[in-house]
């Protein structure tokens, strides 16, 4: 289908929202069936430990703030993982009043099993776009963020 606007002309920002919104949805709704594909309960389960696999011990306000979850979603999602074994709280060293999630040998281990299946689940999502596309749209989509931070900011 042709867009009925000349060339050279800016969408209107509801037709374009709409668009990347689906977009976002469709990536979204491919990425969730792979991670319970893998055997995970929900997605905050699944981002626990891939944050935890990628930056290391985390304490739990971080991580929630990371994976923008609340206070009570982030302990749930915690406990969840404990309870498989996947992860430990630990105290941190620096302030007793802070606990650290860290992964556990099997949390690692689990991560290294199903990390390498789901980037090939999302590679296969991603591949409608070629690879200097997916660059294009990486760069845009950063400029539109940044952009959107920015004017948020100024409100």
């Amino acid at each position: 289908m042709r867009s009925l606007m000349p060339t050279g002309q800016p969408l209107p920002p509801e037709h374009l929202y709409l668009i990347l919104w689906k977009a976002f949805y469709a990536v979204e709704a491919h990425d969730r069936r792979s991670i319970r594909s893998l055997g995970f309960g929900s997605d905050s389960d699944f981002a626990v430990l891939e944050a935890l696999f990628s930056k290391g011990a985390l304490p739990v306000n971080e991580l929630g703030r990371k994976l923008f979850l609340t206070s009570g979603s982030i302990t749930t999602a915690v406990d969840r993982a404990q309870l498989h074994g996947w992860v430990r709280r630990t105290a941190d060293p620096a302030d007793k009043r802070v606990a650290l999630v860290e992964l556990t040998a099997a949390g690692r281990e689990r991560m290294t099993q199903v990390l390498p299946l789901h980037f090939q689940n999302l590679a296969a999502a991603l591949s409608g776009l070629r690879a200097e596309e997916q660059r294009q749209l990486a760069g845009l989509l950063r400029k539109l963020g940044r952009h959107a931070a920015g004017q948020a900011a100024n409100e």
